[in-house]
């Protein structure tokens, strides 16, 4: 569900689990110390629980996903929110959810924070508040070969597609103007679903974040069943860790938290651990200000 900015993006959406053959990358994830003054920031309830409940869809990588124990989340989002949460004195307690209910959890008071690739947009700014930590697109995945001839989103005018449930793929995809042939739209909560459909040909393309979709046609089946379509990212703009519109303070805490993991360089580890230094930012916003 990102919003129709015109793009100066680079990277990201998520998508697809890894083949169980995919490894995550051996570079050790810095370590961090908690700062008092940023520590002193954080909502009375969440610094006396001493944890910070992420809720999140753990199966796009590399943003976020499983080791290969099954129960471990690993990756570049589960980084960079251990980080701010340890440079707030807490620790990173992630619960796996659907994407779809993602916001209506926060609202809830079920979570603290959201951290799932979601895009930060114009129509969630009026349920959720969000820190900025990313910049992504939306990027077309294919079987390997390319074998319907897919060169931009027009080509999938008249053809099956498949998306990520309450994504910003699935509006995209459902909006695009086709002349003539909408895209027939599957959009399902399991990317190993999604993929299996357009392996086995049910679907013509794979709508997802650039670098999601990197890592998958990288990994699954060592490289040969997937391939991105070499075209500019769709749509660019920011991701954002999702915040209750009635926890301002800790919005503020985490932003300021993001800064100085971004100044201090720890952030560009991270970004370096996991090959998407593309979407990389300089600035920690909140809402995009």
């Amino acid at each position: 569900m990102t919003r129709w900015i015109p793009a100066l993006v680079l990277v990201v959406l998520a998508a697809c689990a890894p083949e169980p053959d995919s490894a995550p990358p051996a570079t050790e994830t810095p370590v961090v110390a908690k700062d008092d003054g940023l520590a002193a920031l954080v909502p009375p309830q969440v610094a006396q629980a001493g944890k910070l409940r992420v809720g999140s869809n753990i199966q796009n990588p590399p943003n976020n996903f499983y080791a290969e124990d099954g129960k471990t989340p690993i990756g570049s989002e589960v980084d960079l929110i251990t980080a701010v949460a340890a440079k707030l004195g807490l620790k990173a307690e992630h619960q796996d959810m659907a994407f779809s209910s993602l916001i209506t959890s926060l609202q809830a008071g079920r979570i603290d924070v959201t951290m799932a690739a979601m895009n930060d947009t114009a129509e969630r700014q009026q349920k959720i508040d969000f820190v900025d930590y990313f910049t992504s697109g939306i990027t077309i995945m294919v079987r390997k070969g390319n074998p319907d001839g897919i060169k931009a989103p027009q080509d999938l005018c008249g053809k099956a597609v498949a998306v990520n449930l309450g994504s910003s793929q699935e509006q995209y995809a459902k909006t695009f103007p086709c002349p003539t042939g909408s895209i027939a739209v599957t959009a399902t909560d399991s990317d190993t679903q999604n993929q299996n459909q357009l392996r086995t040909g049910r679907v013509t393309a794979i709508l997802n974040d650039l670098p999601t979709a990197v890592y998958v046609a990288k990994t699954a089946g060592d490289g040969q069943f997937f391939e991105v379509v070499d075209a500019a990212p769709i749509n660019g703009g920011p991701y954002g860790i999702g915040v209750n519109k009635s926890t301002p303070q800790l919005a503020t805490a985490i932003q300021k938290a993001l800064q100085a993991l971004i100044d201090d360089g720890t952030y560009r580890k991270i970004m370096d651990k996991w090959g998407v230094t593309q979407g990389a930012i300089a600035k920690a916003t909140i809402n995009g200000r």
